[in-house]
């Protein structure tokens, strides 16, 4: 008599879909927390229940963002990291791994701009931005790895990019910049080779212009400020907190499939260029 094979579709798990983005519990660490995007990702991690270790050049700023997640309930730490200096980035990630016990997730917030047209490029200015925004990417992945790898429990890297880091801008000096995403991006999709025989998943979050001071200059700027509008579908600047729904989802069991990827948070620019 023949009979069926069993079928090869799993159940609908009712448990595994309510924690499809349940992050309650996970300890993450996020250098460069306290800017902009990095302030909206560390918050909403920490009231979705996550652990978070925030940290930067300026402690205090890392101690306060800590204390303000405490005070609504969350459980937070700061730290102090250079993230130009390959001995302050391990001093600090041995900092945050003694203090939450082990890092589950690493959302990589560190970035900077220096804007200088071609012609006016200074090599002190170009190795600022590339020591910042790529360096220290390869030498915090490399030291959360080794936890991640040490304890054999998987784990999860995400980096914060930008659309520099598949499109140029005409008539802007974003050679450093775009150079130094372009690479970051290249070196997800590495990591995340390395890493998956460990089940650590490593992908890219990569926003446009978000509200924020940092890019208030330009939207003081009509010319620029309407360009900026133009040239996005959706037509207006997003908000942080846009960023953080991606986030959260790389790094919940939402994410655990997908790994060596870059997201665009972008209102549509990048698909549109």
């Amino acid at each position: 008599m023949n009979q069926q094979a069993p079928s090869l579709t799993p159940a609908i798990d009712s448990e595994r879909i309510a924690r499809l983005f349940d992050i309650k519990g996970m300890r993450v660490f996020v250098p460069g927390g306290y800017g902009a995007i990095g302030e909206a990702i560390t918050t909403a991690m920490a009231a979705h229940g996550a652990i978070v270790s925030v940290a930067g050049p300026n402690v205090e700023k890392s101690r306060a963002l800590a204390a303000r997640i405490a005070e609504a309930g969350g459980a937070a730490h700061g730290f102090e990291l250079d993230a130009r200096d390959i001995g302050s980035i391990r001093a600090a990630t041995a900092d945050v791994i003694a203090a939450m016990g082990g890092i589950d997730v690493l959302v990589n917030c560190v970035g900077i701009q220096r804007e200088q047209h071609l012609m006016e490029v200074t090599e002190e200015a170009f190795d600022d931005v590339y020591r910042t925004n790529l360096k220290s990417a390869m030498f915090l992945a490399q030291e959360t790895a080794r936890d991640q790898i040490a304890r054999a429990k998987g784990g999860r890297q995400i980096h914060i990019l930008s659309v520099r880091s598949q499109l140029a801008l005409r008539g802007r000096g974003y050679s450093a910049y775009c150079s130094s995403k372009g690479g970051l991006a290249m070196l997800v999709k590495q990591h995340a080779m390395e890493l998956a025989p460990h089940n650590i998943t490593v992908n890219g979050v990569a926003p446009t212009f978000i509200q924020s001071d940092r890019i208030r200059p330009h939207l003081d700027k009509p010319e620029f400020r309407d360009f900026i509008f133009e040239r996005n579908p959706l037509g207006r600047i997003g908000d942080p907190l846009e960023v953080c729904g991606q986030v959260i989802a790389f790094a919940a069991p939402a994410g655990s499939y997908m790994t060596g990827q870059i997201v665009y948070v972008d209102g549509g620019v990048t698909a549109s260029q």
